[in-house]
């Protein structure tokens, strides 16, 4: 499915990497070369991967959105997060990996330190300019807006009222008058014929619901026939209030109702990099020496195997092996003398005191380490259940399929909100779905470090639904 690219975001990506380059020739690499040569191979490498780094850094932040309708003092929050992640994976890269460059912190701090300083203030130069361009005689277009309901006014509160889009207000035609138009109402939609003859616009903008093809028609037919673009806002909200993603398959136009941020290629290859990455260095720094000790304690404590594994659903409904530590006698059963799926609940007797420990401080689900580094779950996200309880929740709670949009994390969203444990209750599973939901509509990288991090000091705090 095809992205539209606004012209603006490329001008901001290439004003940051021509600046970025300056700053790095001017100040020099920092790193002792044997090549001496102004733009040697080995100094041509240096800045390439540096510039590299930036861009990753910006686009896993979302330094490269459309800020324009947004004050520049979030933009700028933004800008300073991706600072941070450059700075952190430049220095990784040259310290642990290209050894062969000697790397120095101070040089690379006083490059970050001149960033800080230039790229906000070329920022803030781009988006007047920017506006001052969209504003200008030459590309501003007048804008008569059918439809003066809510969809009507939204389009004009967020997009001409403040000039952020290039649009000035022609006025409104609609079949109700409008009492909040202050003089913007300009007719009936049945006379769009002599509006467009009467006052000077140049876009129509269709708000409303029309139930009528033959209205709809008529408008662009009218529009077309006297040179003015018309542009159709589609009515989905009563089917979904997520982000919409407006596209083409091919040569078809195409409208998803829920578009997530991990739909992206770019953001699926920066979470999976993170995953491996940080799966390894768990299973490299601390399994290896914690599997050998925690499976002796196990086997010393109670009968059964060390490790406990069980199908549940991943991915886009597919079944996954999920592996954990044992906490359970090995002869419990996962359904009651009536087939009902039973969770783990407070004092559950079929909890080991072994099992107890491992449960209250989430050594138990440390084995999904290797879930996360062979592909069929993540750091972070919504957590997968057992085929029951999705077999029990599937229909009772609202959105509870889309959990499985994503991967399945060791932790998520819900987890660190408190949501985690058993859901005896509706309104619990109910509640932790949402918070999947948001998860999935709303991520970034910065939110997955922020959920690790908040995961870890639950650890430590220890929670009181972790049983």
């Amino acid at each position: 499915m095809n992205r539209a690219y606004n012209p603006s975001i490329r001008v901001k990506i290439l004003a940051d990497l021509i600046s970025l380059s300056l700053i790095i020739l001017i100040l020099g690499n920092g790193l002792t070369l044997s090549d001496t040569t102004f733009l040697s191979t080995s100094r041509f490498f240096y800045l390439f991967l540096t510039l590299f780094c930036w861009f990753f850094a910006g686009s896993t932040m979302g330094l490269y959105k459309d800020f324009r309708a947004i004050s520049f003092s979030f933009e700028w929050v933004v800008f300073l997060k991706s600072l941070i992640l450059y700075s952190l994976v430049t220095s990784f890269l040259f310290s642990q990996i290209f050894k062969e460059f000697s790397f120095s912190l101070p040089h690379l701090l006083l490059q970050c330190s001149i960033i800080f300083v230039i790229l906000p203030a070329q920022k803030l130069i781009i988006r007047v300019l920017l506006k001052k361009i969209r504003n200008s005689k030459q590309v501003r277009r007048k804008v008569l807006i059918v439809g003066a309901g809510d969809s009507g006014l939204n389009f004009y509160q967020h997009y001409v009222k403040d000039n952020h889009y290039g649009y000035s207000l022609a006025g409104f035609i609609d079949d109700n008058i409008n009492p909040s138009l202050n003089g913007h109402y300009l007719g009936k939609t049945s006379d769009i014929d002599k509006v467009i003859a009467q006052y000077d616009l140049d876009d129509i903008v269709v708000a409303m619901p029309i139930n009528d093809e033959s209205q709809l028609e008529k408008i662009v037919t009218i529009g077309e026939r006297e040179g003015k673009r018309v542009k159709i806002i589609p009515h989905y909200q009563r089917f979904s209030a997520g982000r919409v993603h407006v596209g083409t398959l091919g040569g078809l136009p195409i409208i998803t109702l829920r578009s997530l941020p991990l739909d992206i290629t770019d953001n699926k290859i920066y979470k999976r990099t993170f995953d491996i990455i940080f799966s390894l260095l768990v299973i490299i720094l601390i399994l290896s020496w914690l599997i050998p000790i925690v499976s002796l304690i196990i086997k010393m404590s109670s009968k059964g195997p060390v490790f406990f594994k069980q199908e549940r659903w991943g991915l886009n409904n597919k079944p996954i092996i999920c592996y954990k530590f044992r906490t359970m006698i090995h002869t419990s059963k996962d359904t009651d003398d009536a087939g009902n799926y039973q969770q783990a609940r407070k004092n559950d007797p079929r909890v080991t005191k072994i099992g107890a420990i491992l449960r209250k401080t989430s050594l138990d689900e440390l084995p999904q380490f290797f879930n996360v580094l062979f592909g069929s779950m993540s750091l972070v996200g919504p957590r997968p259940h057992p085929v029951p309880l999705n077999i029990e929740s599937k229909d009772s709670v609202q959105n509870y399929m889309m959990r499985h949009w994503v991967k399945p994390g060791i932790t998520g969203w819900a987890q660190v909100n408190g949501y985690r444990g058993e859901t005896h209750k509706h309104y619990l599973m109910q509640k932790r779905v949402e918070f999947d939901v948001w998860y999935m509509e709303n991520w970034t990288f910065w939110l997955d470090l922020q959920i690790i991090l908040q995961t870890l000091v639950n650890i430590v705090k220890t929670e009181k639904n972790a049983y």
